[in-house]
């Protein structure tokens, strides 16, 4: 199975017209939304090209495609206007030999166990982390992303998840089958202020690629 993941569009038609684009071009199986799609939020500025509406027309065509969960943003109206079932809280994907569970990142993470997936948005920051022994990833966010990152999105297939900008350059990837953590000469060169260090949680600052 070929997984697009995606978070936070926050309204924007601009970066959901990209969205699809890049999810045609992928020809991925499914499209996993994660929360936050129409509103942008008290805190947020307004996206480029918001509108809630065309949002919803544009979402209409992919909508048997759609695998979506819950965000903070997004309100009981919001969530029956979608033309796709809406997860309140946390989902699951089994495939592959993988527990993939995904939420938008709000609430605290369900219990999991080593090897595990756990996939988030909410935070605007892409994220590839080993916590506790699972896996904790984030695509950042598609329509208004933070701390210089750029607007982009996951593929998942055969067990790898390989992180994309939205012109579909590849900057980050985890393959779940290399069992070796980033060492601290790793995070040190990717990130050169004083790494803090925490039991058990290995974390890599995600190198942004800018032609």
């Amino acid at each position: 199975m070929k997984i697009f993941i995606a978070s936070d569009l926050h309204g924007s038609a601009e970066y959901c017209r990209q969205m699809i684009e890049a999810f045609t071009k992928e020809n991925a199986d499914k499209l996993l939304l994660l929360g936050d799609i129409l509103y942008h939020g008290p805190r947020n500025p307004l996206p480029d090209g918001y509108s809630p509406q065309e949002v919803l027309r544009l979402l209409e065509t992919v909508k048997d495609s759609v695998i979506c969960v819950s965000g903070n943003c997004d309100a009981e109206i919001d969530r029956a206007l979608l033309p796709f079932p809406v997860l309140p809280d946390f989902g699951a994907v089994f495939t592959d030999g993988l527990n993939i569970y995904f939420a938008h990142g709000h609430k605290d993470a369900p219990p999991l166990s080593e090897g595990d997936i756990y996939i988030t948005g909410h935070t605007h920051v892409p994220l590839n982390a080993v916590e506790n022994g699972h896996f904790h990833i984030n695509p950042g966010s598609l329509s208004l992303p933070k701390e210089d990152s750029g607007h982009g999105y996951i593929i998942y297939a055969d067990r790898k998840f390989v992180f994309k900008h939205l012109n579909g350059e590849v900057y980050d990837e985890l393959d779940t089958d290399n069992k070796q953590k980033p060492s601290v000469e790793q995070t040190a060169l990717a990130d050169p202020t004083p790494a803090v260090r925490r039991p058990q949680v290995v974390r890599r600052k995600l190198v942004i690629r800018r032609k």
